[in-house]
């Protein structure tokens, strides 16, 4: 942590910016809350940093005790980073900071998601009371990412990977789904165009989909 900024301020507040308020730690983290990434992987999904602040920043992640770095096993034999126990527990201060600036005047809907910062869009929108008594397993396939989707009785889980038994897959590209979610495209319309493929019942993709709800603005008087 040597050379990094200090707030001299007792308040864990202050505290938890030292650790992850330098600018792409907290995206970095974002990245790494639906699973372990090669630093390939991280660059991809955060094109607007360089290689050495990406390197920096881990290096900093790690000394915290936020992220790990570790070795896969034969044949792999790739180094992925990953979320410490303690660097997962920032979920609720990542989806929180989103569902509070998500309500911004100036936010920009039509500016471009990476895939997993929209997939974590699925908690910030969910409707917990609209999802009460609804129990469903969902395969998401977003071109060559995969995640896992559990929804049960008011409360959602999110992971990379696929699921054993899915009752609902749904094939489609960032783009679009984020179309969907904002209520700018219609499931029916998606389809007909080929940009999403289901394999289910459509009654319910259509539930699923409207469990997740768009903000309304914050004003400024």
């Amino acid at each position: 942590m040597v050379g990094k900024r200090t707030y001299d301020d007792g308040c864990p507040v202050a505290h938890g910016l030292e650790l992850v308020g330098e600018r792409w730690a907290l995206l970095v983290v974002r990245e790494l809350l639906l699973g372990p990434k090669r630093f390939t992987d991280l660059r991809a999904g955060l094109p607007g940093i360089s290689a050495d602040v990406l390197t920096q920043r881990l290096r900093e992640l790690e000394e915290a005790g936020v992220v790990r770095r570790r070795k896969l096993s034969p044949p792999a034999g790739s180094w992925i980073y990953e979320l410490t126990e303690w660097g997962a527990e920032l979920e609720p201060v990542v989806t929180g900071l989103a569902r509070w600036a998500v309500r911004s005047p100036s936010m920009r809907p039509e500016a471009g998601l990476g895939v997993d910062s929209l997939v974590l869009a699925l908690k910030v929108l969910f409707d917990s009371h609209a999802a009460q008594g609804f129990d469903l397993t969902v395969a998401l396939h977003l071109g060559e990412n995969q995640f896992r989707i559990q929804i049960s009785d008011g409360s959602i889980e999110l992971a990379r990977g696929v699921p054993d038994h899915p009752d609902l897959t749904l094939e489609s590209d960032p783009d679009t789904l984020a179309a969907l979610l904002r209520k700018r495209r219609q499931l029916a319309e998606a389809l007909h165009a080929g940009d999403l493929k289901l394999t289910g019942a459509r009654r319910t993709a259509e539930r699923f989909l409207n469990l997740f709800a768009p903000p309304e603005r914050q004003t400024i008087a």
